[in-house]
């Protein structure tokens, strides 16, 4: 059962089109990126699903059924930055929290306890680091135990530090069954933390899938001989390799991530009369792989 089905979705704003006629699936205990730059349309995508704001055309699904407010209670959501009394403790800050949303506070030791802030859930929020702040907001998410979450950008403006923290935070929420919806313009994000992924970019959904599938890594390998054109001729029919171009003095070899076998490729060339004077790989950067998904829009 996907946990959301978004069909079609068109958003306008007068003549400006935030959204155009997107549509994917989120497969339940994925995490689930929603990838592209600022102005892409991901935050506008989030408010929908959340109903904090009305599509022009399309419809969506919760939990495989039509949207009610039964199924946004088991969302918890962060779509801002956190917005909590300083001169209050965590403990405070989430009793006010909890009774905004309707949540029993007997759950507040439950979600400070998984966000790892029990030693300091009597501190005021004045005194948290930047990471430390952002676990408390994800703590705030978790009042009720909600099975799906929804972040946006939950790492920005954090430190290193707090991004690593965030960042592990999800991955164990993830493990533990929460399926976790997370919009994001930073490729590193999505690749070390989602499932699976769709692409925005200025409104038009670009491809969605599982990130292995999507966002694939390629090692490039160049060859180099006295005979470049002998040796184009001979990879041409190496069988791991998706393609062979020709390159000014060397040649490029495609293979999938982790296929290129440099001990292979040398006898390969050598039984085929071909001596390498150069052979080195390289990896296909994801930055790379993502201009080349967003370029043509």
């Amino acid at each position: 059962m996907p946990i959301i089905t978004v069909d079609n979705i068109h958003k306008n704003y007068g003549p400006i089109q935030a959204l155009k006629g997107v549509s994917f699936k989120v497969p339940e205990g994925s995490v689930f990126g929603i990838l592209g730059p600022n102005g892409s349309g991901k935050t506008t995508l989030l408010g929908i699903l959340l109903d904090v704001l009305k599509a022009t055309s399309g419809s969506y699904q919760l939990f495989d059924e039509a949207p009610a407010k039964k199924h946004r209670q088991q969302i918890g959501t962060l779509l801002e930055t956190p917005n909590f009394y300083h001169y209050l403790s965590a403990v405070q800050n989430l009793r006010i929290n909890a009774r905004i949303k309707g949540r029993d506070e007997k759950d507040i030791d439950r979600v400070l306890d998984i966000v790892d802030l029990t030693n300091r859930k009597h501190s005021k929020f004045s005194t948290y680091s930047l990471g430390m702040k952002q676990r408390l907001a994800v703590a705030s998410c978790l009042l009720g135990n909600p099975s799906v979450l929804m972040f946006d950008e939950p790492t920005n403006g954090l430190d290193p530090v707090g991004i690593a923290e965030t960042r592990e935070l999800i991955k164990r929420l993830n493990k533990e069954g929460k399926t976790i919806i997370m919009a994001s313009h930073l490729l590193d994000e999505v690749e070390k933390v989602c499932s699976h992924v769709a692409v925005l970019m200025k409104g038009t959904l670009i491809t969605h899938g599982h990130v292995d599938e999507i966002l694939v890594n390629e090692d490039i390998v160049e060859l180099g001989t006295d005979n470049i054109d002998q040796l184009l001729s001979i990879l041409q029919n190496f069988p791991a390799s998706i393609s062979v171009r020709k390159n000014d003095n060397h040649i490029e070899a495609i293979f999938a991530s982790g296929e290129a076998q440099l001990g292979r490729i040398n006898q390969y060339c050598f039984e085929k009369g071909v001596v390498l004077s150069h052979l080195r790989v390289r990896r296909k950067s994801l930055e790379a792989k993502f201009f080349e998904l967003t370029k043509a829009n």
